[in-house]
């Protein structure tokens, strides 16, 4: 038997009360039911007779040695996630799993092939499919199934992992059955919707709910604007589409929110107005070309909107701007807040992301930059992209933050030494100072500052020594708000605002 796959948000179950039936009959009791009517019930019988047949299994070998461990059970790393974050740690729908083991334990031998399933389903009478990237991304083979028992040999023509969409083709002597994509745009809260799927290896499952959300992030990359429904989901059905009740692809279903691997109401399909336009150029050129401007950037905090006398914490931080890169050309610095792309405001990093993503490289942009407590306009030529970032951003703003200090800031400084480089493995080009200790609850401590950051940069100023990074901050007191301060670690260059401890 072939294990199913699925991506799923895997979350802590929360232990319910339960209430006497009794007390919850009279406050549940329905007008119609008062009044000696019955409630209607949706038909959706037309509505799948007219799109399953353009619904399709799809069934992926991949190579030995492709497995990524064992989904039905959670790894040390994923409960420990689960325990910090409650509902951030993604599984893919679709790791393989052990040929003929149904409970999932154990991995394959390195000699044999890992399988498993997904759903698809057709957008063209040619034999375009569409799936989850993370169904096929590693496929050795894959062979789609349609809903009359006909088995074809697919091959994947592009796929992009960041919004996790595939494209595969099938050749076939006779027009196939296929759907299209319908307006997200347009989509309501608590409209009906139909979800058609290949859960547990069942083909031509049909079920159907609501739209209970629209635009959910649900951490899982720059892209998340994700349909929320409560049509079950589960393992198999990754790739699968929603439709509406005129037959169109809404969403393609992608991930669930589960404390047990199954469906529990809580579904996420990519909504088809971000998924058409992948799809076409993943049929045109096999992959995504975005525009990359080449920083990196993080979210604006209150303390440092205070610090840089910024109206709101809006916008992107840059915290480094990278060699040859467009920013540099158009004269971006670290320490700006980009603000706008182009006249349209940038609310954080996520925005910022996508607007510049979404540029032909070679195109120029405007970008709204606040530096030095005032807003200045600079043109940019956005580049290609890289093969593995677009705008590298960090979600949280927490990664790399040093506080250094007198007393009332709670750290302690010293010299960057050859013994300190060494130790904290840092070659000749990193500049600073390093902080020595943090004391517990001060205000280094509580922006999440560490012994060992280095300390690049006060203010606009650098700082090459525990002496005059001292007096920066000395002067930074004066001014009576958070003072802005560069940090380095493990590799990562970050801006944090800190304000002083009252004397």
């Amino acid at each position: 038997m072939t294990k199913t796959k699925s991506r799923i948000l895997t979350a802590l179950a929360l232990t319910t009360a339960l209430t006497a039936p009794a007390l919850i009959a009279p406050m549940f009791t329905a007008p119609a039911a008062i009044a000696g009517q019955t409630m209607p019930v949706q038909d959706f019988s037309d509505l799948a007779a007219k799109v399953t047949p353009a619904v399709v299994n799809v069934a992926v070998t991949m190579k030995a040695g492709a497995d990524d461990g064992d989904e039905t059970r959670m790894s040390d790393s994923q409960q420990k996630q689960m325990e910090e974050f409650m509902k951030r740690f993604a599984e893919r729908f679709g790791q393989p799993m052990q040929p003929g083991r149904p409970d999932g334990k154990g991995r394959p031998q390195s000699k044999e092939k890992a399988q498993a399933v997904g759903t698809g389903f057709i957008i063209d009478a040619k034999g375009v499919i569409v799936t989850n990237y993370h169904v096929v991304g590693k496929a050795d083979s894959i062979t789609i199934t349609m809903a009359d028992g006909t088995k074809l040999p697919a091959k994947m023509m592009g796929g992009d992992e960041k919004t996790d969409l595939a494209v595969l083709k099938v050749e076939s002597d006779k027009a196939l059955p296929y759907v299209s994509f319908g307006d997200a745009g347009k989509v309501r809260v608590g409209q009906p919707v139909m979800a058609v799927g290949n859960p547990f290896g069942l083909g031509g499952t049909v079920t159907t709910g609501i739209v209970s959300a629209r635009g959910r992030d649900i951490h899982s990359g720059p892209f998340d604007d994700y349909i929320q429904t409560d049509a079950a989901i589960n393992r198999g059905n990754s790739g699968g589409p929603l439709f509406d009740m005129d037959g169109n692809v809404i969403g393609i279903n992608t991930a669930i929110y589960s404390p047990t691997g199954g469906s529990i109401g809580l579904g996420f399909a990519i909504p088809s107005s971000l998924a058409q336009p992948v799809v076409a150029e993943l049929k045109d050129s096999g992959r995504v070309e975005r525009g990359l401007l080449g920083v990196q950037i993080q979210p604006v905090s209150k303390e440092i909107a205070e610090s840089l006398s910024l109206k709101s914490e809006k916008g992107a931080l840059v915290a480094v701007v990278q060699p040859d890169s467009a920013a540099l050309a158009a004269g971006v610095q670290s320490g700006d807040v980009i603000v706008s792309v182009d006249g349209k405001k940038v609310d954080g990093i996520k925005e910022l992301t996508r607007s510049i993503s979404a540029v032909k490289p070679g195109t120029s942009v405007k970008l709204g930059v606040w530096r030095d407590g005032k807003e200045m306009t600079l043109t940019a030529k956005v580049g290609g992209q890289k093969d593995d970032a677009i705008l590298k951003a960090s979600a949280d703003g927490k990664d790399g933050a040093a506080k250094p200090a007198p007393l009332s800031y709670g750290v302690s400084l010293a010299p960057l030494s050859p013994e300190a480089r060494k130790q904290l493995g840092l070659d000749g080009d990193v500049k600073g100072v390093v902080v020595a200790t943090v004391e517990p609850g001060s205000p280094a401590d509580d922006q999440g500052l560490k012994a060992g950051d280095v300390l690049q940069q006060v203010g606009k100023d650098a700082v090459d020594s525990p002496k005059a990074a001292v007096e920066k901050l000395t002067e930074a007191k004066t001014t009576g708000k958070p003072v802005l301060m560069k940090v380095f670690r493990e590799g990562m260059t970050r801006f944090v605002a800190i304000s002083p401890r009252a004397a």
